[in-house]
C-alpha cells in the first residue's frame, strides 16, 4: 500500500480556503498544468462526479464528497482505476492561529501491471503535492 501525508497553511478564511479548492473546474489553474481538463460530470448533495484529463490525455472520473461543516473532503478514484487498484484521499482543514493548515493524505495501492510500484508513486506523489500545496497557497492568498 502506499501512502503519503502533505501539508501547508494559508493564510486566508476558512470559508474561502474551501470554496475555492473543491471548485473543480479550477483545478487546471491549481494544479500547475497537471490537468489539461476537469470539469464536472454529476453534482447531487455534497458528491460530485469529476472527469479529469492529463497532460497526455488520458482521462478518468472520480468522486468527491464535501463535508464542509466538519473541515473536510473525501475523494475516490472510479474509473478507468488504472494504473490503481484503487486510491482514496482525504483533504482536511484544521483552524490554526495563522490561518488553515490544508493536509492531502492519499491511500492507493498500484495495480501489478502499472508500471511503477507503490513507493514509486509515492515519491511521485509527495513531490507533486508540495509543488501543488504550494501554488494553491499562492492563488487563494491572492484572492483572499
Amino acid at each position: 500500500m502506499g501512502h503519503t501525508c502533505n501539508s501547508i497553511i494559508i493564510k486566508a478564511p476558512y470559508e474561502k480556503i474551501f470554496d475555492i479548492s473543491n471548485d473543480i473546474p479550477r483545478w487546471t489553474e491549481l494544479f500547475g498544468g497537471e490537468y489539461k481538463e476537469a470539469k464536472v460530470v454529476k453534482r447531487e448533495g455534497n458528491r460530485i462526479v469529476f472527469q479529469l484529463t492529463d497532460d497526455e490525455g488520458r482521462s478518468w472520473q472520480s468522486f468527491r464528497l464535501l463535508f464542509k461543516e466538519n473541515f473536510f473532503a473525501y475523494a475516490e478514484r472510479l474509473d478507468p482505476k488504472f494504473p490503481f487498484q484503487y486510491m482514496k484521499i482525504v483533504w482536511l482543514y484544521t483552524l490554526v492561529p495563522d490561518g488553515v493548515l490544508l493536509t492531502w493524505i492519499q491511500h492507493f495501492s498500484m495495480d501489478a501491471k502499472a508500471k511503477f510500484n507503490d513507493g514509486e508513486v509515492e515519491g511521485f506523489i509527495n513531490k507533486h503535492s508540495k509543488e501543488n500545496l504550494e501554488i494553491f497557497k499562492r492563488v487563494i492568498e491572492k484572492e483572499a
